[in-house]
């Protein structure tokens, strides 16, 4: 194993487990007391789960289910050991958790002696208020998914399950692993105030690149939620308006931190409070006369109508006593001042970007109010437009000023503008004789390299050419091509989600014998909150990739022909779609009608005559159909596909003896778009592998062994 690492790694691999020891040997007196704490986490969480957790888990699970639904809904345990496995490992993990600051105090000793104790300049009380701020904001984006998000994504996942026909019948496993999932996952989101604030104030990330990345991030906030939340559009809302929210809130904050730090003039936000004070009050005593207002004069009634349209059980309650009320309405007031201030506050900071460091427009900033520290410490944009006379004059009016320390920074900030403006002004004049030189040469080494010296139309080195030519001429067809995907996708997944998966599976009921269909023998259940709506997203993207690749073969033709890669004229497409489509449907019908009925019927047999209950998961029953309808369709179309290739100019020989690529792209794409399991992979790559043998035989014989292909000679019009 250490051959295979360099000598760096196995430095760090040593140092790490010397390191280890010696925290170890530092703590062992008080490993005891490490060990107590872990077994108070081990021995809470299990206990805790057992008793109150579960139950709450499902009170959330249910809290927005009509009674209908609920009576439906089960959650399961799959084998025997589950829920007490789920309870230990949760519980390891919490004890681990809890065990190591105990740990890394009592082994402290050690890390000083490596220089691995942090030295903190922070003093402790502000530490302490950071890791309350954290919990606080872990405990709010908690809340949230808890509250608001958990109960209506639920109502919503099972009724979708229900309506589909099946049964939202949960493992306890998979259950507790979403919920978990999405609460680590609100909780860390509920983090972005303290962590863009911070990252900003210690210039890790500027402030700037918050600012102009927010489209960025707003992409990014819906992809994540797309990854880990139900792919409806509610749902997507649900997540992401509360995180851009947090967003766009942890940018005022950087915001205000960051120029209270850049400005020569420190901000004072009592003092910004003591000149508004009159404002404040009166922003505060309006903002509680409303939250009076609310309560005293129908505004509960109309809330609670509101909630009653959406469907929602949450209502607002009256106060039971004035006491009560009074609380509601100086907490209302005390809100509205908080926001007063942040107003006011904003104010100051657009007031302070004129004149010092600020977060606006750097080019913007006046620098002859900034002393010798902020000249140093403003951006290079401001100095990006300014020519020499300016910068004499910006000199000269400090030393009349008898700042010559500024004068000397401001000179020295023109110096170090102008050469970098002489260096980008070298480099652009020097860079595409360059580049072009350096690619030249590593590309030529490169096809060197993989071709043995010599790079031709017949090697690697031509292929490439050739694709980075195809996909080059589909890059102004871009917009149709996604355009089309999307639009088959949506309009597939819309099909499925609004009932066409309960149709497709109550039709294919009724062609399996009577003895199958019974309630009471055959299920189908969804075992995940998430899984009826992950099998429709996947097959939406496997019917829209079928239906583009002929809009792709459309419009990459020219660049085909152009290449010599294919000899027919663009109208091939048509009759190639045709002849494909016509496989895959006359495959479809047979396999759905006969192929899957008979494939399911066998599989269920031995199971019915023992009397046994059949639950199968949706994924697993689903994809078995597909595999056994349109996966018959697909198999039809190898052998069609491969003379069309023929006939276009790819000839026998080549799909000889190019298998082994063909074998792996197919293994590629039946790992991404079939569960996860090895063993259905492999049955989906060896029917097709099996195929594409039937289709070079058959080739075998059109082709005379590969001596007359299909297509026509080069230099023959078509």
């Amino acid at each position: 194993m250490s051959s295979a690492l360099d000598e760096d790694t196995q430095q760090t691999l040593a140092a790490g487990r010397e390191t280890a020891g010696a925290m170890l040997r530092a703590a062992q007196k008080d490993l005891q007391k490490v060990f107590i704490v872990f077994l108070i986490g081990f021995l809470g969480t299990f206990y805790a789960l057992r008793l109150y957790i579960w139950d709450f888990f499902k009170g959330v699970t249910v809290a927005q289910m009509s009674a209908s639904v609920q009576g439906n809904l089960e959650i399961i345990a799959q084998t025997p050991f589950d829920v007490i496995l789920l309870q230990a490992k949760i519980g390891l993990v919490v004890g681990i958790i809890m065990a190591l600051p105990p740990f890394i105090y009592f082994s402290r000793d050690a890390l000083k002696d490596r220089n691995a104790w942090p030295q903190s300049p922070v003093a402790p009380w502000k530490l302490a208020i950071i890791g309350l701020t954290m919990l606080v904001l872990f405990a709010l984006g908690v809340a949230y998914g808890y509250f608001v998000f958990f109960p209506f994504t639920f109502a919503f996942l099972a009724q979708n399950a229900l309506s589909a026909g099946f049964t939202p019948t949960y493992s306890i496993v998979k259950w507790a692993q979403f919920i978990f999932l999405l609460t680590l996952s609100f909780g860390l989101a509920s983090q972005l105030p303290l962590a863009m604030t911070g990252l900003s104030y210690a210039e890790i990330v500027p402030y700037e690149t918050f600012r102009d990345k927010w489209r960025h991030a707003v992409v990014g906030i819906f992809a994540f939620g797309a990854l880990f939340t139900p792919p409806d559009p509610f749902t997507q809302i649900m997540w992401a308006v509360p995180v851009i929210s947090l967003y766009a809130f942890s940018l005022y904050l950087a915001r205000v931190v960051v120029t209270a730090k850049r400005g020569s003039a420190k901000m004072d936000i009592k003092s910004t409070a003591a000149a508004h004070w009159n404002l404040l009050a009166g922003i505060g005593v309006v903002t509680g006369l409303l939250v009076y207002a609310f309560y005293e004069y129908g505004g509960i009634g109309v809330a609670n109508a509101g909630l009653d349209v959406i469907g929602s059980d949450y209502v607002f309650l009256t106060p039971g006593s004035q006491a009560v009320l009074g609380g509601l309405v100086v907490a209302g007031g005390v809100v509205g001042l908080l926001f007063g201030v942040a107003y006011f506050v904003y104010r100051d900071i657009q007031r302070l970007e004129r004149t010092e460091i600020g977060v606006g427009d750097p080019s913007k900033l006046d620098l002859g109010a900034l002393d010798a520290d902020g000249i140093r410490a403003a951006p290079p944009e401001a100095f990006a437009d300014l020519d020499e006379d300016q910068a004499m004059g910006l000199a000269s009016a400090a030393i009349d000023d008898g700042d010559t320390e500024k004068a000397q920074a401001i000179l020295d900030r023109f110096d170090e503008s102008e050469a970098e403006r002489e260096a980008a002004a070298a480099d652009a004049a020097d860079e595409p004789s360059g580049l072009e030189d350096r690619t030249t040469r590593a590309g030529g080494a490169f096809f060197d390299e993989l071709t043995g010296g010599e790079t031709g139309e017949d090697d690697i080195g031509g292929y490439y050419k050739d694709v980075a030519f195809i996909v080059d001429s589909l890059t102004s067809r871009a917009f149709w091509v996604v355009g089309w995907f999307m639009l088959v996708l949506a309009g597939t997944f819309g099909w499925l989600y609004t009932g066409g998966i309960r149709d497709v599976y109550q039709d294919f009921l009724r062609r399996l014998p009577d003895v199958v269909t019974p309630e009471e023998v055959l299920n189908v259940v969804a075992l995940h909150p998430m899984e009826a709506l992950i099998f429709e997203v996947k097959f939406s993207t496997i019917i829209a990739a079928l239906a583009t690749i002929p809009l792709l073969a459309f419009f990459a033709w020219p660049a085909l022909r152009e290449r010599r890669i294919v000899r027919q004229r663009r109208r091939t497409v048509f009759v190639w779609t045709g002849a494909l489509t016509a496989g895959l449907l006359g495959g479809f019908a047979l396999g759905y009608s006969y192929v899957a009925p008979a494939v399911i019927t066998f599989l269920v047999e031995d199971a019915i005559a023992a009397e046994m209950i059949i639950a199968y998961r949706i994924t697993n029953f689903f994809w078995l159909i597909f595999f056994t309808t349109a996966g018959i369709g697909l198999l039809a179309d190898v052998p069609i596909l491969m003379v069309l290739l023929n006939t276009a100019g790819i000839t026998y020989n080549t799909m000889r003896d190019r298998w082994r690529e063909v074998t792996v792209l197919i293994l590629s794409l039946s790992a991404i778009f079939t569960p996860a399991s090895i063993t259905t992979m492999f049955m989906v790559t060896i029917p097709l592998m099996a195929a594409y043998g039937i289709g070079l035989g058959i080739l075998f014989v059109v082709t005379f062994g590969g001596r007359r292909n299909l297509a026509p000679a080069r230099g023959t019009a078509e």
